[in-house]
């Protein structure tokens, strides 16, 4: 998360106001009443036509954090109640899609990219009008001024490119301009819809949305639940969990096990297994002369180089995530319990899919939710001190540049190799790393990706804004 922003805000309040409801086992019994206290009567509508549209959009909303979305809908009267039993009933979250729309908040983008803005001047050259291919432009008699006709216009970009004054302008449709692959485009209704054959978890659609009406599919509810029955779940802890709170992270290990964790693993523990095999790999694919190796870590770059980019696959380290190695750490001492992987990485969830020892996976905005609605202050939690100790640069993992600074300290100059960090997967970079897969050329023998760009840090599912969060990082990195 890049800023933060009201979308981010109500998402989290929802969500908060939805936990206290659990806690007090009053989830069923009064969720349907939760829009209408959310949005009284009399209250002002925050960018929605009336306050029943409002109303609609928090039901809504509520779906996903329960474990749906819109398409388990059958019956627009079905109350909220409903999905909420249903979600408490339930053994484990089957639904196959990570990310979703809530179409009845998708409603106030613009269909047609283009317009003409009031520094027309009506000139004579009227380029813009003889080289549109669709006859879409006319000109108004009384001002001579240009118009679209928005119902022929098909937003190629000729008119723009051809004024003189730069008086037409684009118009973004934000998740569209924000998605690195174009796995977001309207459906005939003018909604947005989610391809997952495309989607790559990057997140930038959900924190790119002005209306908040991307969701992930949450877990939280089948973690509280298991929870309840005294069922044992152990979490294990992104690196990057540094950069959200400025309390030592004692303490927030602490809240979590307030929560009824049975225990607390740091994911940088996992790390370390990752560093040795990624340098002992690195060695081994130079030494029989492949050109270059990527970095394994991030999930949204695998799925970019599975859907995106094949060519790219034989470059890609096989080493296994920080995540991976923990939760083995994680299964090996309690072998019992259910594992929950804790990170800022809507991805997260879909490498979780593959991976037989992750259980559950909650983002850091969940967390704090949960916390909240708990009422768990980290003032009273007691700390939590972790059994290991992992190295300092197990933890920078967290940010970018940090899998690169671990391998060239784990090979101690053994090994000479050029490095290149790509941070950020934008339609730049990754048509980029396209090339790179596709030419077996690289600039750099070690190529670290990650998908956002401060690394996980900068996750979609934080709950800080990244500046705050990366001076926290280093922060508490250095005391390390």
């Amino acid at each position: 998360m890049a800023i933060k922003n009201n979308v981010m805000i109500v998402r989290q309040k929802l969500l908060t106001k939805l936990i206290e409801l659990w806690k007090e086992d009053q989830l069923v019994a009064k969720i349907d009443r939760l829009p209408l206290e959310l949005s009284p009567r009399n209250a002002q509508p925050k960018g929605r036509c009336c306050i029943h549209k409002e109303r609609a959009v928090w039901k809504y909303k509520s779906l996903p954090l329960l474990g749906y979305d819109m398409t388990d809908e059958t019956d627009e009267l079905t109350p909220l109640s409903d999905y909420a039993r249903r979600a408490l009933e339930r053994d484990r979250n089957l639904k196959e899609n990570i990310m979703c729309v809530i179409d009845e908040a998708c409603s106030s983008c613009v269909r047609i990219n283009y317009d003409i803005s009031n520094l027309c001047r009506g000139c004579v050259a009227r380029a813009c009008a003889l080289n549109c291919p669709k006859n879409a432009i006319d000109f108004n008699k009384e001002t001579g001024q240009a118009r679209i006709d928005h119902s022929l216009c098909v937003s190629c970009g000729i008119c723009h490119n051809s004024c003189p004054y730069h008086a037409i302008v684009y118009i973004p449709v934000p998740c569209e301009e924000a998605c690195p692959v174009q796995a977001i485009s309207k459906d005939e209704h003018g909604v947005e819809h989610i391809d997952e054959s495309k989607c790559i978890y990057c997140g930038k659609c959900l924190n790119s949305c002005p209306f908040g009406a991307i969701f992930e599919i949450s877990q939280v509810f089948d973690v509280l639940q298991s929870i309840r029955r005294g069922e044992k779940l152990v979490a294990i802890v992104a690196p990057s969990i540094l950069s959200q709170y400025k309390v030592p992270v004692e303490q927030f290990y602490g809240a979590v096990k307030a929560i009824g964790f049975t225990d607390v693993i740091e994911v940088a523990q996992g790390a370390m297994d990752t560093i040795s095999h990624e340098s002992e790999e690195l060695a081994e694919k130079l030494a029989e002369g492949q050109p270059f190796m990527t970095t394994s870590c991030c999930p949204s770059y695998i799925e970019m180089a599975e859907k995106h980019a094949p060519d790219l696959k034989k470059y890609i380290s096989s080493t296994g995530s920080p995540m991976y190695y923990a939760a083995r750490i994680a299964r090996r001492k309690h072998p019992d319990a259910k594992v929950v992987f804790i990170g800022p990485c809507i991805a997260k969830r879909k490498e979780a899919r593959r991976d037989e020892c992750v259980d559950y996976v909650m983002t850091f905005e969940e967390i704090h939710s949960v916390l909240s609605g708990l009422g768990i202050e980290f003032s009273e939690a007691q700390t939590y001190e972790m059994a290991f100790t992992s190295i300092r640069t197990a933890h920078g993992f967290g940010q970018n540049g940090g899998v690169m600074a671990a391998v060239q300290a784990h090979v101690d100059g053994k090994l000479q190799f050029a490095g290149l960090q790509v941070a950020n997967l934008t339609k730049k970079n990754v048509n980029l790393l396209k090339a790179y897969g596709k030419t077996g050329k690289a600039p750099a023998q070690f190529i670290e990706v990650m998908a956002c760009e401060g690394g996980c840090i900068s996750g979609p599912c934080t709950h800080i804004a990244y500046d705050q969060g990366k001076i926290q990082f280093n922060r508490e990195l250095a005391k390390r």
